[in-house]
């Protein structure tokens, strides 16, 4: 069934909510909906709104709420990935398929290595272009929330952020470091907020690494092979999923 995410928390069966603008004209003229037919609006509450169209035109559309149930799509754990910045449009398919896989945030970071360094409006720019790409592919994979994709960050900023966690990681292709399942073994005991670090195509600098260490973050190993910057954060975050249990 199709769903669209809507400002709403809290509604009753009864109640009605407007969808105007983009969303509007994909659901009247893309997919040719009509009177009485029945979608899933959810609301920022993580609530799913079964609803039926009361009214359409290609400009509005008018919903009344016929049921509300808590959506069952959310992963137990809350996952942020902190990402440099990459070339090219690899941030864009990063954001899409760590959406799918069930991350609840992404922050852009800036890291010593990153040969993208957009200024600030451009920075502006493309957050707003991946957020809406996150949007599309939440609506896409059946997700009960919006993750976000907040403002990028520094390296250091996100190593603090990271810290807070109940599991917190960097991801570093060299030695010292640790199995990435010794690490996620945490997930098993109660974790309920995960953040990991990517780094840019050049990886992490010897500082960086030295930065997290002095932190107490722990380096995670993801293997003997050396992933793509666009291939390990969807590695991570397959792997909290299944040590989480929330590919059951």
């Amino acid at each position: 069934m199709p769903r669209f995410f809507v400002d709403l928390t809290d509604a009753s069966p009864g109640e009605t909510i407007k969808i105007t603008g983009e969303d509007a004209r994909h659901i009247s003229l893309s997919l040719r909906a009509r009177v009485k037919e029945t979608y899933t609006l959810c609301g920022k509450d993580g609530l799913e709104y079964l609803s039926e169209i009361e009214n359409i035109d290609s400009q509005s559309v008018t919903f009344v709420i016929i049921d509300k149930k808590t959506g069952t799509s959310e992963p137990s754990v809350k996952v942020t990935l902190y990402q440099a910045l990459v070339k090219g449009d690899k941030f864009d398919e990063i954001v899409q398929k760590a959406v799918e896989l069930g991350a609840s945030e992404i922050v852009p970071v800036i890291s010593a290595r990153c040969v993208s360094k957009p200024d600030g409006k451009t920075l502006e720019k493309k957050t707003a272009r991946w957020q809406k790409i996150a949007k599309e592919a939440a609506m896409q994979s059946g997700r009960a929330i919006i993750p976000t994709v907040g403002d990028a960050l520094s390296y250091k900023e996100a190593l603090e952020k990271i810290k807070k966690c109940d599991c917190g990681f960097v991801c570093y292709e060299s030695e010292p470091h640790i199995p990435l399942k010794k690490i996620l073994e945490e997930t098993k005991k109660g974790a309920v907020t995960c953040g990991f670090l990517i780094g840019p195509e050049g990886g992490l600098s010897d500082e960086e690494r030295k930065t997290a260490q002095g932190m107490g973050i722990p380096l995670a190993s993801l293997g003997e092979r050396i992933l793509r910057t666009e291939t390990a954060p969807l590695c991570v975050l397959s792997a909290i999923m299944f040590y989480s249990g929330n590919l059951e």
